[in-house]
């Protein structure tokens, strides 16, 4: 599948809130009504947030990160999520790529949480490369516990 990957517009918007109400980050942390909007509009109006397209322009997925966001020094990887059924097609793993891409240009660590229900990404985070750093209980959540992971540039000899 083509996918080229592009800064988001708000002409995105409604795919990116489908595509998160329809995945288990959505589930647990955007319930409430219109929460999901609400924030998008916020990353794509701070130009946060990257949109995955097939060869028809059609949003398959997005990733909003924040470039100076962890500790205010380095990149941190807000929400990545990917249309339901496009899953395991390898785009996100192209989201994560030209996050790294852009992010590794100036900085020389990455970050992100990822929550203890979500395993199978857990484990993605894991095989590219991002090491666990430290546990949050109940960062965003009551009940829900996040962990804290860390990429470190790769020298070049």
């Amino acid at each position: 599948m083509g996918i080229n990957i592009i800064k988001g517009r708000m002409d995105y918007i409604n795919d990116c809130e489908d595509i998160l109400l329809n995945s288990e980050l959505g589930l647990r942390y955007f319930s409430e009504k219109g929460s999901a909007r609400r924030a998008l509009e916020d990353g794509f109006n701070k130009k946060e947030i990257y949109v995955a397209l097939d060869i028809n322009h059609n949003c398959n997925g997005f990733i909003w990160f924040i470039i100076e966001g962890a500790f205010h020094s380095f990149p941190y990887l807000h929400i990545i999520a990917v249309k339901k059924e496009n899953r395991k097609l390898g785009i996100g793993k192209k989201l994560l790529e030209f996050f790294e891409d852009i992010c590794f240009r100036d900085y020389t660590k990455l970050f992100l949480v990822v929550a203890d229900f979500n395993t199978d990404a857990k484990i993605l985070y894991e095989k590219i490369g991002y090491i666990e750093i430290g546990i949050i209980p109940s960062l965003y959540r009551e009940g829900i516990t996040e962990c804290l992971m860390m990429k470190l540039k790769e020298e070049k000899i």
